[in-house]
Order: C-alpha cells, then sequence, then structure tokens
C-alpha cells in the first residue's frame, strides 16, 4: 500500500488545519493507521492513531482534546483534524499504517507516507 499525506500548510496560533492520509494500493487489507511529527531539530514523535474499526483512538497527550483522528472507509482516507493550532504544533507530519485488524493499534508501522509540513507562527 501507498500512503499519502497532504494538508499541511501555514497557520496561526488557534487556526485549525486538516491532514489528510490517502491510502492506494492494497487497501482492501485492515489497517491501523497513525499520525507522526517530526519538529526541527527534534526527533519523530506520535501523535494519534486509530485501529482498523475505528473503534480505538490513542493520541499523544500534548494534542488531546484538540487533535481527532478519524477515517473515511468508501475513500480508504484517514484524517487528522487539527483544532487550536499552537506553535509547538510546528512540524513535518507523515502518516503511516499496518495490516492490524480489529481493534489492535500496533506499536510499529510498516508503511509510511511523505511528510507535509505544517507551520504555526503568527
Amino acid at each position: 500500500v501507498q500512503l499519502q499525506a497532504s494538508g499541511g500548510g501555514l497557520a496561526r496560533p488557534g487556526d485549525s488545519l486538516r491532514l489528510t492520509c490517502a491510502a492506494s494500493g492494497r487497501t482492501s487489507d485492515g489497517y491501523a493507521v497513525a499520525w507522526f511529527r517530526q519538529a526541527p531539530g527534534k526527533e519523530r514523535e506520535f501523535v494519534a492513531a486509530i485501529s482498523w474499526r475505528g473503534s480505538r483512538k490513542t493520541y499523544t497527550g500534548s494534542v488531546k482534546g484538540r487533535f481527532t483522528i478519524s477515517r473515511n472507509y468508501a475513500k480508504d482516507t484517514w484524517y487528522l483534524q487539527m483544532n487550536s493550532l499552537k506553535p509547538e504544533d510546528t512540524a513535518v507530519y507523515q502518516c503511516a499504517g499496518r495490516v492490524s485488524g480489529g481493534d489492535v493499534i500496533p506499536t510499529q508501522f510498516d508503511y509510511w507516507g511523505q511528510g507535509t509540513l505544517v507551520t504555526v507562527s503568527s
């Protein structure tokens, strides 16, 4: 499967952005998908993940209550809705997937999309 992330851009503090992760190829397998981000000079960090069924979601603490991960089954697309953006959210965001059926959220991911840059600045 190939993953394509998009939707990044420049935002002001308090603004919202929605990132999209579109899958192509062997999408019939059950994929859990996660979003990661890497800020300049920092290591990549986990942001959020959603199970194949969509009933389990997990977030890193700094984005809880502000970010929402979701998916559109019909379009093989996943989203990261980011509200109340802060300058510290500035990073390159990547989506990643792993075949993991049901409600399992894996700790490692096999397929990675290219990053999309989110810049939050006044």
